[in-house]
């Protein structure tokens, strides 16, 4: 009896080791709907005066297309109406843009940086490889790099920051 209970439980470890549950591999290989692009209209709304429209012309934009940009830039307190289309930033903020990309802006920089991720990964997870079950172990191999982010506010509110962000004094 107690052979065919250690049977059965091999075949349950077994079992749970094939199964994938991570959030960190976001590929997918099935040919489903992009969920993200799917974007909803803005909400009608009647205009103040029918007579001030502007003629239809095909191919323009309406009031209720999307501008995720100028959206952007407008939720962070900016002004869209000083963005500029083609550079994506708006004029006044220029010398911003040219002094950080004063080095140069690589090519290729997302490619580059999954790939020494991946090195990282590979040499800091060397030991952390050997499992009887699959697990994620992105978390493991950077738990050296984690910021507790509870310290960290303790230390900013005791040096005197601000934080308005934060929960107030004696909530987390």
């Amino acid at each position: 009896m107690h052979k065919s209970r250690a049977v059965i439980l091999v075949a349950v470890l077994a079992l749970a080791g094939c199964s994938k549950t991570t959030l960190h591999d976001l590929r997918t290989t099935e040919p489903g709907p992009d969920e993200f692009s799917v974007i909803p209209a803005k909400p009608l709304t009647a205009p103040a005066d029918y007579s001030a429209l502007p003629v239809p012309t095909p191919g323009q934009g309406n009031a209720t297309d999307h501008h995720p940009l100028q959206d952007a830039v407008a939720a962070l307190g900016g002004r869209p109406s000083a963005m500029d289309e083609t550079v994506g930033a708006s004029a006044t903020d220029a010398g911003l843009v040219h002094y950080v990309s004063r080095f140069g802006v690589p090519a290729g920089i997302r490619q580059t940086v999954a790939e020494e991720d991946a090195d990282f990964r590979k040499r800091r997870g060397r030991f952390l490889n050997i499992r009887l079950a699959k697990k994620d172990r992105y978390s493991d191999v950077y738990k050296r790099q984690r910021l507790n982010q509870h310290n960290e506010l303790l230390r900013w509110r005791r040096a005197g920051a601000q934080t308005p962000s934060a929960p107030p004094k004696g909530r987390r």
